[in-house]
C-alpha cells in the first residue's frame, strides 16, 4: 500500500519558483495596488491585458517595500511600455 498513488502521499522532490520566494504582505504595504488590480480583473473579465498598467504599478510597490527582488522591466514582461508605472501608497498602520 505504500507504494500507490493519491492524495495522502508525500511529495518527495518540490521545485523552487521561477522567481524565488514571493513574501506575503503582512504590513499591507501594496494591499491598494493589489485590490486595484484585482477589481480590474474581475470588471475585465479577467482579461488582464486591460489591467497590466495596475500590476505593473502593483510590482513597482512590491520591489519598493522588498517583498520582491528588483528585476528590469523587459524580464517581468513590461518592456513594451516606457512610462514609470504609479502605485498608490498606503499609509503605514
Amino acid at each position: 500500500m505504500g507504494d500507490q498513488a493519491g492524495p495522502f502521499n508525500r511529495v518527495h522532490s518540490v521545485s523552487p519558483p521561477l522567481k524565488g520566494a514571493f513574501p506575503l504582505d503582512h504590513d499591507k504595504k501594496c494591499k491598494l495596488d493589489m485590490l486595484n488590480y484585482m477589481c480590474c480583473l474581475h470588471e475585465k473579465k479577467q482579461k488582464n491585458t486591460e489591467c497590466r498598467d495596475l500590476a505593473r504599478g502593483y510590482f513597482k510597490c512590491r520591489m519598493e517595500n522588498g517583498l520582491m527582488d528588483r528585476d528590469d522591466w523587459n524580464t517581468l514582461g513590461y518592456g513594451d511600455t516606457n512610462e514609470t508605472p504609479q502605485h498608490i501608497n498606503t499609509p503605514n498602520k
